[in-house]
Parts: C-alpha cells; sequence; structure tokens
C-alpha cells in the first residue's frame, strides 16, 4: 500500500477520534509496526500488506483512546526510552523541565542525595542518575503494578551502564518512609497524584492512567500534604523540593509550601507553554 496514502487515512481517522496530534501519532505508530525511524518515511513508497494489516489493527486501539506509548511499549524522556504501558502514568514532556531545574540544583555537588517520591516509570529519578551519574538516587512507588515499571525500566539502565537506581516500595506520606535517611537528602523531587476528584481528563489519563498516580482529593493536594511532612524531614537544611502540581495550582501549592514552615525561597515554574507546571523549595536552616 501507498505509505503517503496510508497516512492521510489514518490522520483523518485520529482527528475525527479526537486524537490531539493526529499526524504525529500516525507517523509513530507506523514507524514502530516497521520498525524504522520516523523520518525514514519519507523516503517509503510502500507498505507490505502484513505491516498495513498490523498498523490498521493499533490504529483502531489508538481511535479509541489507548495512548500511544502503550502501543508502542515505549515513552521518550530527556536522553531515555522508557518502558510503559498498563499499570503506569506515561510520563510527559513537560516534567523534564522539574528535572532540569533539579539538575542544575545539583550541579557541583559530585555525591548528593536524590529522592523522587512516587517514581511511577522512573523518568524523573532514572533522568538525574543518568546526567548526573554521582548521585545517589532512590525511587519510591507505592503502587504494586506501577513498581514492576519502576523496576523493570531501573535494571535496564544499569545493565547500560548508568549508576543503579535503588527502588522502594513505599507510600511518599508514610513518617517511617527513609527515616534512616532524615536529614541527609540534599533533594526531594515528585510528580505526585495531583488531579483534583471529579475532574476532567483525557480518555486516555481517565482509563489508562492508574488512579493512584491520578487523583489527589478535593483541591487535589491531599497527597501533596503528606509529602511535605516526608520532605521536610528527609532533607538536609539548604536542601531543595520540587513538585509538579496541574495548571490551576500555581498559586494554590506555592501557598500550601509557605504555610507548611519548614521551607524558604518558594517560587513557581511554568512549563513551556507557559502554564504554571511545578513549585520549588528550600529546606530552611533550624
Amino acid at each position: 500500500m501507498n505509505t503517503r496514502g496510508l497516512l492521510a487515512v489514518a490522520v483523518r481517522r485520529l482527528t475525527d477520534a479526537g486524537v490531539e496530534s493526529p499526524r504525529v501519532d500516525a507517523e509513530l505508530l507506523l514507524a514502530h509496526v516497521l520498525d524504522v525511524p520516523r523520518t525514514r518515511l519519507l523516503t517509503l513508497d510502500e507498505v507490505g500488506d502484513e505491516a498495513a494489516a498490523r498498523f490498521a489493527a493499533l490504529l483502531d486501539l489508538r481511535t479509541g483512546r489507548v495512548p500511544l506509548q502503550h502501543l508502542t511499549g515505549r515513552a521518550p524522556f530527556r536522553h531515555l526510552e522508557l518502558a510503559v504501558g498498563p499499570g503506569v502514568f506515561v510520563p510527559r514532556p513537560e516534567t523534564e523541565l522539574l528535572v532540569e531545574w533539579a539538575l542544575e540544583r545539583l550541579a557541583g555537588r559530585p555525591a548528593p542525595v536524590v529522592v523522587d517520591l512516587g517514581a511511577g516509570s522512573g523518568a524523573i529519578a532514572l533522568s538525574i542518575a543518568h546526567e548526573h551519574p554521582g548521585g545517589r538516587v532512590l525511587a519510591v512507588e507505592r503502587d504494586a503494578g506501577a513498581i514492576e515499571w519502576t523496576r523493570h525500566n531501573a535494571a535496564s539502565r544499569a545493565a547500560a551502564g548508568d549508576r543503579p537506581v535503588e527502588v522502594l516500595a513505599g507510600d511518599m506520606t508514610s513518617p517511617r518512609l527513609l527515616t534512616e535517611l532524615d536529614g541527609a537528602v540534599d533533594l526531594v523531587v515528585s510528580n505526585p497524584p495531583y488531579v483534583p476528584d471529579g475532574a476532567r481528563v483525557p480518555r486516555e489519563v481517565a482509563d489508562h492512567d492508574p488512579p493512584l498516580a491520578l487523583w489527589g482529593g478535593p483541591d487535589g493536594l491531599d497527597v501533596v500534604r503528606g509529602l511535605l511532612r516526608t520532605a521536610a524531614r528527609l532533607l538536609r537544611p539548604g536542601g531543595h523540593l520540587g513538585i509538579e502540581h496541574a495548571d490551576q495550582q500555581g498559586s494554590a501549592l506555592p501557598t500550601l509550601v509557605r504555610g507548611h514552615g519548614g521551607f524558604d525561597d518558594v517560587a513557581d515554574h511554568p512549563d513551556l507553554a507557559g502554564r504554571p507546571r511545578f513549585t520549588t523549595a528550600r529546606r530552611a536552616a533550624g
């Protein structure tokens, strides 16, 4: 079948289904089926019948709003490609900015201790370990399904030569979590569940991302309140905290962090689209 025609039909179907990026998704699905880079599609004239049939089957699933990353089994994140699928939150590009901020805080520290609370696929923890190889990085995940993906990706990155990330099963709000590191952590970072209960989210999120990674109570900040207590306990004076949040929490979360009393230098940061995206703070002395 003609590649251009095949993609044109796919784009129309994805557009009609309400997929936000129909052209990109169609090309990535076809590249996945053919096991070629997306750019290689520009030079391909024909697609064999067997490949076209597999593409059509995946296209049916995508028009049903199964996440693209579940169909390809991979999610790119900064310099890594992570395995993802049912049971784990798919990492988003906007979270890469939180990692960039974190790495800037770690610059010049040869052996920092970093804790990622609610690690999911391991995107944040594994990126920090990859780009700041001298650090000790711990990834904490509560969800029994999600932590299997954390462990899988951590093992893959260790096999590729990165310093191993320590993966622990635990609740980020527990007062018993990592008590041996109280006052010794340089950076706590988290993309916690922050979606307010009852909020409307895309079908890919509502139907496929695990509930424990999404819902954060009436205002979306219930889990974050417990996270703040944990972070304040773990961080050394002068240590840093970074928390991703929903668009509408750009004022509420900084206010919550200030109200805790254990942090200073509280600031909020936008994503590349200018939307409020993550809050940062420094552990106050004393």
